[in-house]
């Protein structure tokens, strides 16, 4: 060969390993390579230096996201006031109308509903669950107890006609509440077929009801004759102070529902006091309300009532319940 001594140079070969598939294992052992890997000293798919890096990572990680969140919070919570709500009335999602609520309400599986539906009678009834919850709300009610929080309960006179002075606010007179036939001791009128409803104005906090003046001659077109003409009473009896409240009137939604609902009485009056506002989450601050009893319903047939709260500032909308309570009775 030219060049070369005659002989063949041996052409030194040089082997190169690439990646190989590794042996896959399955089942149990499989499961237990993967617990703990003895060749290449790994737990879980990761040696012990990748788990450090990895957990001290997420321990970090965290931590400043914790306190990021908790940061946040305490901003949040620095632009509160824990009595006073941020967004008032009419800015706030509540609204500046009030709604109007009954008890007692239905048993809570039955949430949506709106029928107090009993059996009278000493024998077969089954009404004493509806006396039970009613009288559940009305514990606070009856208790002196309520706490408070440098806010006085006071007399405020007669249906509460007579305003409170600074740092004080109305106490309901039990006297003038329970009466009649809504007493415990009567069962709230329900073991004779005679049910009594509470009628109450939900809390607005600041809210102020603009009172109706039958002497000024401010009322609507469609206010309720009932109404006027216990207003009217009123300033004939020279108790124009009476007329200072919210009036709640209740009847029957149809007029099917008038013959059949027959006579109301309401208790201790036919509305409440505005001396009993504004609400500003004082302690001990407790919802106006009424009774309105129905002396003689007619058994076995469904009655719907409502009932409205007349003020200047109460709008009415039956479609979204605002400004009055619907509800249906029926007693077997």
């Amino acid at each position: 060969m030219a060049g070369g001594d005659g002989k063949d140079k041996k052409v030194e070969q040089t082997e190169y390993k690439f990646a190989t598939k590794p042996v896959e294992k399955t089942g149990w052992e499989g499961f237990t390579t993967f617990l703990w890997n003895s060749e290449t000293s790994e737990f879980l798919g990761r040696t012990g230096m990748s788990w450090l890096k990895i957990g001290v990572f997420y321990i970090i990680y965290y931590a400043f996201l914790a306190g990021f969140f908790m940061g946040m919070l305490w901003i949040f919570y620095q632009t509160l006031d824990m009595k006073e709500p941020r967004w008032l009335n009419s800015n706030g999602i509540i609204g500046s109308n009030p709604g109007v609520g009954f008890r007692p309400m239905p048993h809570t599986n039955d949430i949506e509903s709106t029928l107090v539906w009993f059996r009278h009678g000493e024998d077969n009834g089954n009404w004493e669950p509806w006396v039970e919850r009613l009288e559940k709300f009305l514990k606070d009610y009856k208790n002196d107890t309520v706490t408070s929080d440098m806010v006085d309960r006071v007399e405020c006179g007669e249906l509460a006609s007579r305003p409170p002075g600074n740092n004080q606010i109305c106490k309901i007179n039990r006297e003038e509440l329970f009466q009649g036939d809504c007493t415990a001791e009567n069962h709230y009128g329900y073991k004779n077929g005679q049910p009594c409803i509470l009628i109450k104005l939900n809390k607005i906090y600041g809210w102020v009801p603009e009172i109706y003046n039958v002497s000024k001659n401010n009322l609507p077109e469609k206010f309720p004759a009932s109404i006027k003409k216990a207003m009217e009473e009123n300033v004939k009896n020279d108790k124009d102070a009476l007329n200072n409240k919210v009036w709640i009137e209740c009847k029957g939604e149809n007029p099917a529902d008038v013959e059949n609902a027959g006579e109301l009485i309401y208790y201790p009056d036919q509305g409440v006091s505005a001396n009993y506002f504004p609400y500003r989450n004082q302690g001990g601050y407790l919802s106006p309300a009424i009774f309105i009893q129905l002396t003689n319903p007619k058994k076995g047939v469904m009655i719907a009532i409502e009932c409205k709260a007349y003020a200047q500032n109460i709008v009415h909308d039956s479609m979204e319940r605002r400004g009055l309570a619907h509800f249906e009775v029926m007693i077997d």
